[in-house]
């Protein structure tokens, strides 16, 4: 599936070597490598209407991101940095509450919705052979009236910054199905149950606790080496950490711009544009020795609706069809596997 994987080097980053006895992965040496970074600005959001004179060039540039490393950086989308920030302030807020506080709230504990939720440290293995990942994570799924949420202002900042994703993960997918040639409302389509039950578009909060990586257990990390499930997704970093593999096969550090969104495929994806589209595996390691601080992200896992039938858009049958739902519940299941 990763025969597309071919990477443009030009960005100077670091390389990491095996782990060393603390267990900790050190980097060493340097490697470049272009995460293209592409202006958003003729479809944000802050635009009621958009411009189709300005999308074949845009569009361009996502398929050659997105064929080439599966990565962009989309800078100008109209979800400001302060925005950002704040939700991570309030995120924060929530997850320095103790373990009694926050488990009234932990995932599978909501019948309508089973992966919203806090989910607690190494509750969950992205990287299954690994030991559970040392982060926690807010997911929210679901968006009824009647849902349990944590203390204001955590739902009304919560839910306005989910609204803003969903809007731009729209118009990323619309511009992708314009530079597949195929019809622009082809994914959107498959997509119109977001905020509801019926899709598992999902807005995470993650938090990555302090940690001294000789305590860690045998080969954990902050969180494993993993591809995302769905069709593609929008990340906001907090701060740098992020590492992405790259064409050789070595995991490399990805930039973190202040203001600017990182989108990436996700396996759905690929599966669904015949491995044009490619999901790269991604993982976030312990911090050195000395480093004692903390990390925050946030990740808008953009679903196709559970329902949705999901078979190759160019019309052959390298894939069998799948509904979205069904192949999110298998993959699931191999992440928490271990609870």
């Amino acid at each position: 599936m990763r025969a597309h994987s071919l990477y443009l080097l030009s960005r100077t980053a670091s390389v990491s070597s095996p782990a060393s006895p603390c267990r900790c992965f050190h980097r060493m040496g340097s490697l470049k490598m272009n995460i293209p970074i592409v202006d958003f600005a003729a479809f944000s959001i802050n635009k009621k209407r958009v411009s189709n004179r300005k999308l074949p060039a845009l569009s361009k540039q996502l398929e050659t991101a997105f064929t080439e490393v599966g990565f962009v950086i989309l800078k100008n989308t109209g979800i400001s940095h302060a925005t950002v920030t704040r939700v991570l302030e309030v995120s924060k807020e929530f997850f320095l509450k103790s373990k009694e506080q926050k488990g009234p709230f932990r995932r599978s504990s909501f019948p309508e919705s089973e992966n919203h939720g806090w989910v607690s440290l190494e509750t969950e293995s992205l990287n299954p052979p690994r030991p559970g990942d040392l982060k926690e994570a807010y997911n929210i799924t679901s968006l009824q009236s009647d849902i349990r949420w944590p203390p204001d202002p955590f739902k009304d900042i919560h839910t306005s910054f989910f609204w803003q994703c969903k809007d731009l993960g729209l118009r990323v997918l619309r511009v992708m199905a314009h530079s597949l040639d195929l019809d622009p409302e082809v994914f959107l389509h498959t997509h119109g149950q977001i905020g509801s039950n019926k899709n598992a578009t999902t807005l995470r909060s993650l938090y990555y606790p302090s940690v001294k990586c000789e305590e860690a257990k045998e080969g954990q990390l902050r969180c494993g080496e993993h591809s995302d499930y769905g069709s593609i997704t929008l990340l906001f970093q907090g701060s740098e950490g992020l590492q992405v593999l790259s064409r050789s096969g070595e995991f490399i550090d990805a930039p973190c711009i202040p203001g600017a969104v990182l989108v990436n495929i996700a396996d759905l994806m690929q599966r669904w544009t015949s491995d044009r589209f490619v999901s790269m595996r991604h993982r976030v390691l312990l911090p050195t020795a000395g480093d004692d601080r903390t990390r925050q992200s946030l990740a808008f896992f953009v679903h196709p609706d559970d329902e949705a039938l999901i078979s190759c858009c160019d019309g052959s049958d390298k894939y069998p069809p799948v509904t979205a739902g069904a192949y999110l519940k298998e993959r699931f299941s191999k992440s928490y596997g271990k609870t």
